[in-house]
C-alpha cells in the first residue's frame, strides 16, 4: 500500500489500483483530477479536516465514491451521501479497510466546544487520531503523527507517539509549522520513534511512503 501526504491533514492512500482519500481539507492543495477513489474518510467538521469544494472535485471523477464521518459531518455535509461512524465501527471499501476510534476532539480552549473527532485504522496498518490524542487498541504499521495544532503541545505529542506500539511514523498536520519547527517537532517524534526501534520518515507534500 502507498500513502502519500498532501497539504496539512490529507493522505491518500493507494492498493490495487483504487484510492482512498482522508482529511480533504481546506489546508490542503486543490484535489483535482483524481480518478479511481473509491472513498473519503473525515475525522471531524473542522475547515482543515472537511471542505465542500474538495469533495465536489473529487466527485467530478468519482461519482460513486463514499463518504464516512462523524454524525457533526454529515450534518455538515448534507447535501452528500455521508456514511456516520462511531467508535467500533468497522467497513470494507475497495481493497480498503477503515475501523474508527474515539469520540471527541481534543480542547482547545474551555471556552471553545468540543466536537466530535473519530481516529481511523486503515487496512489494519496506518492509524491516524485525527485531532485527538486517542490510541489505537492494539500495534499499527505505520502511525500518522499530528506535528502542530491548536489543541497540542509537543509534550502531549511525545506521549501519545511513545504509548502507541508502531513500527513507523509520518508527520501530519503540520501547515501551520516554519522550517524551524518542522525540524523541532519532527526531532521529538523520531527520537521517540526511533528509541521503539522503529523509522520515522518526514514527508513533503507529494512525497509517498510504502507499507
Amino acid at each position: 500500500m502507498k500513502i502519500t501526504k498532501q497539504g496539512h491533514a490529507c493522505l491518500i492512500f493507494e492498493d490495487a489500483g483504487k484510492k482512498l482519500i482522508l482529511d480533504p481539507g481546506a489546508y490542503t492543495e486543490p484535489l483535482d483530477s483524481l480518478c479511481d477513489v473509491v472513498a473519503v474518510v473525515i475525522t471531524h467538521a473542522h475547515d482543515d479536516h472537511c471542505f465542500e469544494a474538495q469533495l465536489d472535485r473529487l466527485l467530478v471523477n468519482n461519482p460513486d465514491l463514499q463518504i464516512y464521518g462523524t454524525p457533526q459531518v454529515k450534518t455538515r455535509l448534507a447535501k452528500y451521501n455521508v456514511t456516520a461512524v462511531y467508535h467500533g465501527d468497522y467497513y470494507p471499501v475497495g481493497p480498503f479497510t477503515v475501523e474508527f476510534f474515539g469520540d471527541l476532539h481534543a480542547e482547545i480552549h474551555r471556552s471553545i466546544p468540543i466536537i466530535e473527532n473519530r481516529g481511523v485504522l486503515v487496512n489494519d496498518k496506518v492509524y491516524y487520531p485525527g485531532d485527538s490524542f486517542t490510541l489505537p487498541d492494539r500495534p499499527v504499521e505505520l502511525l500518522a503523527v499530528p506535528t502542530s495544532a491548536p489543541w497540542l503541545k509537543v509534550g502531549e505529542i511525545m506521549d501519545f507517539v511513545q504509548a502507541v506500539h508502531h513500527k513507523k511514523s509520518i508527520a501530519t498536520h503540520n501547515a501551520l509549522l516554519s522550517e524551524f519547527g518542522h525540524n523541532l517537532n519532527n526531532g521529538r517524534v523520531k527520537a521517540i520513534t526511533e528509541s521503539k526501534g522503529g523509522q520515522f520518515t518526514y514527508l513533503l507534500s507529494g512525497e509517498s511512503i510504502e507499507i
